[in-house]
């Protein structure tokens, strides 16, 4: 982990002043394109929803200000960010969390994350690690093709960790959509990097065996 200095007079203000807001966090939700991607899937005989969390975890890791955290008034950037995503429960009908450490090789992190979201149905958990924040918050609502989402969360102290939500698949013109909840503590990200986001993540699900090998 390494301390962020902003050189720009500029992007210095620009981290003060959103900051300084009582509600510093902005959402967006957009429709991406995953047409080709459940068929992939399914002929490698891959688990949709970690393969999903793979993507998500993989397209924030490639971007820096998505890996970007503020404690006390710094900026500090993790050489890897971990996804932490629900899981839903057989012993109650509420989720669990499921962290899983982010690998790159996709087989690899797949298999963890199947092994471990495994194991929280059965032994669910709500804790995080004290002192952490190298996470991706992310979630899955399978029922709903939404067009936004708005979450639960203290605005202070800061919490600059992302969170991502996605939505029931749904066809239209043609083409297979998946909605896509983006959510990112403005002071280290701006429209700009979610943009880049959503691109990557398009454009991973076009290719997606340039990605999983």
């Amino acid at each position: 982990m390494k301390e962020i200095i902003f050189n720009s007079s500029h992007r210095q203000k620009h981290f003060e002043f959103f900051n300084s807001m009582a509600r510093p966090h902005f959402n967006i939700t957009a429709q991406v394109d995953i047409t080709g991607l459940p068929a992939f899937l399914k002929q490698r005989s891959l688990p949709t929803n970690p393969s999903i969390v793979y993507l998500v975890a993989r397209a924030a890791n490639e971007i820096p200000e998505f890996r970007w955290r503020i404690r006390e008034g710094k900026v500090y950037e993790h050489e890897t960010v971990q996804p932490s995503f629900t899981v839903y429960t057989e012993v109650a009908d509420v989720f669990s969390f499921c962290t899983v450490p982010y690998e790159e090789e996709a087989g690899k992190f797949i298999k963890s994350a199947d092994a471990i979201s495994k194991k929280m149905r059965t032994e669910p958990s709500l804790e995080d690690e004290e002192g952490r924040d190298d996470f991706l918050f992310l979630s899955t609502i399978p029922w709903v093709s939404f067009t936004g989402f708005e979450h639960a969360m203290h605005y202070q102290p800061s919490d600059s960790v992302p969170r991502m939500v996605w939505g029931k698949f749904y066809e239209s013109g043609g083409k297979l959509l998946m909605p896509l909840s983006v959510q990112v503590h403005h002071a280290v990200a701006d429209g700009r990097h979610v943009g880049q986001y959503f691109q990557k993540i398009e454009a991973m699900a076009k290719n997606p065996a340039a990605y999983f090998g």
